[in-house]
């Protein structure tokens, strides 16, 4: 008895050994004082009795077992060892009474390597065994900014909370997403981590079965994005059969974590103009109209956000009155996104987007469930392959609002009322900077958030002195006023300067183009990951009104710019740009990356002011900020 098991094992690791010495691969098994050779260890924390998953048992402690065994664990000496023998034993209590005693083991990185029981590992991989017990000891290197170290150090947090162990993540922030979506920062239950657990197993199977091996993610990964979908209540109870349906519909949500850069910018529409005829070809007055529609979190009435929306989609109905019909629908409540996706649907919309990016997490299991229906989400840095983004690059507006501020700064003191700390403000924040330091170099940005609890516009004012303000971008005409785009203050009276213009009509225009024409369609073949439309001025979607109160030898400048920024000869982040805390963010003479751009998490070093926490936010604001907010980087 045993002797047979061990003749197998002995095939399986002569086996990996040449498999490893044709590949040239290390044909033994890792050994951990080697890998630390190099490695500063922070501290090490005693784990006490824990249930290691095999799979995660890679390797020995020291050196003085590892020509034993190969490197999948099998053993490479003959039969008649006394190495053998003992394996043999082991193998015949492992059948006749199952392996009891724990062994000793090292964790690092979230790998086991033995101490003691380097055998009692070997027979419980060669039974295909799950787990085996395991007196641990952790090593924690020390925290850098290296990625794989940062990646453990969420792990760690997500294994105290959750008390799982047979579980892994590959990309940073994936395992606080999946604290989140499985309830936050609470300790778990017993009952919950045999749930969770429970979930894992079946999920796994599933996932694996379908091919999820071949990707480059862990299972880890691939159960948040799920989850993500189809929320976690959801999941616990899907049966086997249904796990591996959605699994196979969520397959593009798995894809787009295996890229680096997970989301593809599309920077400009492209020639749509060479293919207006066939537009027409293709949408004659007679066909059936298509239905496309317009989901509003608030009114247009309540919002200049909205309104700014409401007027593009007007502008979409009257430039193809005979070809489109829209459907508006607002106040859509976040809990609502979903039965709101099935109305318009049922009502025949082909096309739905969603102007506020709060929208989209409702939105992912309609669009994996409905992927006939075009959904397209109005917001940045989203890597979901089911529902596109889109937004306009304000930030080259802002970069020419900047230098006219700049310019007629008399006491170098310019105000910038910002509302949502999100992708994309802080660009347009930074770009606004540039620019007043583009005309002004002693020129310095007084940041302050409307949407602060403790915001107060005239005692900022007050307080630093500040004549020249960027306010929002444009208002609503139940709330008029005069506090818009850029104006002079003081004196009891406020002058317009400019402007900032979202022309979203031009944008819907050419998306409808683009997706009548095809272009929306070989895109999505082409890139293989998500898609975001991040167009400029270039595309018309944005652009900047100066009123008179601008000195004209100040316009003329601004509007040889622009008409630079819309050719690509100017880009406002361009040439050495430094932060507040002093560190290079962008080189001489050279080009900000667009990812860099849309994913700032930093501000300008002539800015005064910062990014601000959640907890300092109104209770309005956070639903926004918790799905696409910023935090500043420390």
């Amino acid at each position: 008895m045993g002797e047979i098991e061990y003749q197998e094992a002995l095939k399986l690791g002569k086996k990996e050994y040449k498999s490893c010495v044709s590949q040239g691969r290390v044909p033994y098994l890792p050994v951990l004082d080697e890998i630390l050779a190099g490695e500063e260890i922070q501290t090490e924390q005693k784990m006490g009795l824990i249930q290691v998953p095999l799979e995660f048992v890679v390797g020995t402690s020291t050196k003085g077992r590892t020509f034993s065994f190969a490197a999948n664990f099998m053993p490479i000496l003959e039969e008649k060892s006394e190495f053998a023998v003992k394996w043999m034993n082991l193998s015949e209590a492992q059948v006749n009474e199952g392996i009891r005693d724990p062994i000793i083991a090292y964790e690092y990185m979230n790998r086991y390597y033995v101490v003691e029981g380097n055998k009692r590992a070997s027979v419980l991989k060669y039974f295909k065994a799950d787990s085996i017990l395991a007196n641990v000891t952790r090593k924690i290197p020390k925290y850098s900014e290296d990625e794989d170290i940062k990646v453990y150090y969420e792990y760690m947090k997500f294994n105290e909370i959750s008390g799982m162990f047979n579980i892994e993540f590959s990309k940073p922030g994936m395992a606080q997403e999946l604290l989140e979506l499985t309830g936050g920062d609470e300790k778990w239950s017993e009952e919950k981590k045999i749930a969770f657990n429970s979930l894992i197993i079946h999920f796994t199977k599933e996932y694996e079965f379908r091919g999820g091996r071949k990707l480059p993610i862990t299972v880890g990964d691939a159960l948040t994005a799920f989850i993500n979908v189809y929320g976690y209540q959801e999941v616990l109870e899907m049966s086997d059969q249904e796990l591996s349906i959605n699994i196979i519909k969520c397959w593009k949500e798995f894809v787009v974590l295996t890229e680096k850069h997970s989301i593809g910018l599309v920077m400009d529409p492209g020639s749509l103009e060479e293919k207006k005829s066939i537009f027409s070809y293709f949408m004659p007055s007679t066909a059936k109209k298509f239905k496309v529609a317009f989901l509003y979190p608030k009114s247009p009435e309540t919002s200049d956000w909205i309104y700014a929306h409401e007027l593009g989609r007007n502008y979409l109905e009257e430039t193809f009155s005979d070809q489109i019909q829209t459907i508006c629908v607002s106040d859509v409540k976040e809990e609502q996104v979903e039965t709101v996706l099935e109305e318009v649907t049922l009502q025949g919309a082909d096309i739905v987007f969603e102007v506020a990016p709060q929208m989209m997490k409702p939105s992912l299991k309609f669009a994996v469930d409905h992927p006939e229906v075009k959904i397209l989400n109005c917001s940045l840095n989203t890597p979901h392959q089911y529902i596109r983004t889109y937004y306009a690059r304000m930030y080259e507006a802002k970069f020419l609002s900047g230098m006219i501020a700049g310019a007629m700064a008399e006491n170098d003191k310019i105000g910038y009322i910002a509302d949502y700390p999100i992708y994309g403000m802080i660009a347009n924040i930074n770009a606004f900077a540039l620019g007043a330091a583009f005309t002004n170099p002693r020129a310095r940005i007084f940041l302050e958030w409307s949407t602060r609890k403790d915001y107060d516009r005239d005692a900022f004012l007050t307080t630093n002195d500040i004549r020249i303000v960027s306010d929002q971008d444009m208002i609503t005409p139940r709330m008029a006023s005069r506090q818009f785009g850029l104006y002079r203050c003081g004196g009891g009276e406020t002058v317009n300067l400019l402007m900032p213009v979202w022309n979203w009509g031009i944008f819907y225009e050419k998306m409808i183009q683009s997706m009548i024409v095809g272009s929306y369609q070989s895109e999505g073949i082409s890139q293989g990951r998500a898609l975001n439309y991040w167009w400029g001025m270039s595309a018309g979607v944005i652009d900047l009104i100066c009123s008179k109160n601008v000195p004209v030898g100040v316009k003329r400048l601004a509007d040889h710019l622009k008409s630079d920024i819309k050719k690509g000869d100017i880009v406002p982040f361009y040439g050495e740009i430094w932060s507040q805390d002093g560190e290079l963010r962008n080189k001489k003479n050279k080009t900000m990356k667009p990812e860099n751009v849309m994913e700032m998490d930093w501000l300008n070093d002539n800015v005064i002011g910062s990014i601000p926490q959640m907890e300092t936010l109104i209770d309005a604001a956070q639903p926004v900020v918790q799905v696409k907010g910023v935090e500043e980087t420390k």
